[in-house]
């Protein structure tokens, strides 16, 4: 599924637009450093800034009961943050908090319009993005209600890979407990197990994907078909 950037960017959606564009769009923008747990959205709240991710991983995430909250979204270089606006709503449905700190393109709501009205490519790809997204929606809602925690573990450590393009990155049970909705023993059970089969090394928050083709194994379908999602919407 991953394609390369054809931009300076990093970002694909950015750099799949034709060049004219392209430039345009980020004429209005500008290149901001997110940091670790940086709050970019809240639910209800209006939508002063969209965002496309560089190196950088957004979760989205929809309040549950009392203080916990449920995971049920990732954004990387692959997408953007703000998509209800090309539906014309500018308030955000999800909380929406850097995972991982990195730069991303930041372009003001009312700019961002003005560019989207104008111009007929960023429309396109956006739309097919939001369906994209819509499927991966579902996918996290089915995922969530029939799949044992090791898979879905699985399933978050090979997503988060992806968008950190890299096999080894830092995260907490406390952290997973919340991204999965469920205890924080359940995840300690769930990565001890990827352990032992030699899949992951996990120490004091630091993971390591040692097999991805094992985690593959691991993970439920909802990886894959996430994965064929993309690659067949966003060609």
């Amino acid at each position: 599924m991953r394609i390369q950037p054809t931009a300076p960017n990093g970002n694909l959606l950015l750099a799949a637009l034709p060049g004219r564009y392209r430039r345009q769009l980020l004429a209005g923008g500008e290149q901001v450093q997110l940091a670790s747990a940086d709050v970019l959205h809240q639910p209800g709240g209006r939508i002063g800034h969209i965002y496309f991710p560089s190196d950088c991983i957004i979760s989205m995430m929809t309040p549950g009961h009392g203080n916990h909250r449920l995971e049920v979204g990732l954004v990387g270089d692959e997408g953007m943050l703000g998509t209800s606006l090309v539906l014309g709503v500018d308030a955000a449905r999800t909380l929406a908090v850097v995972q991982r700190a990195g730069p991303a393109w930041r372009i003001d709501t009312r700019r961002f319009c003005l560019e989207l009205a104008d111009s007929v490519p960023l429309q396109r790809s956006l739309k097919r993005y939001i369906y994209v997204l819509m499927c991966q929606l579902a996918q996290t809602s089915a995922c969530t209600r029939f799949h044992v925690v090791e898979e879905r573990l699985a399933r978050w450590l090979l997503m988060t890979r992806d968008r950190a393009h890299s096999s080894e990155f830092h995260v907490t049970h406390e952290f997973l407990a919340g991204m999965l909705g469920v205890r924080r023993a359940g995840v300690t059970r769930a990565a001890s197990s990827l352990q032992k089969r030699k899949l992951i090394r996990y120490s004091r928050g630091d993971v390591v994907v040692t097999n991805r083709t094992g985690l593959e194994s691991a993970a439920c379908a909802c990886y894959a078909l996430d994965r064929a999602t993309y690659a067949n919407i966003m060609q």
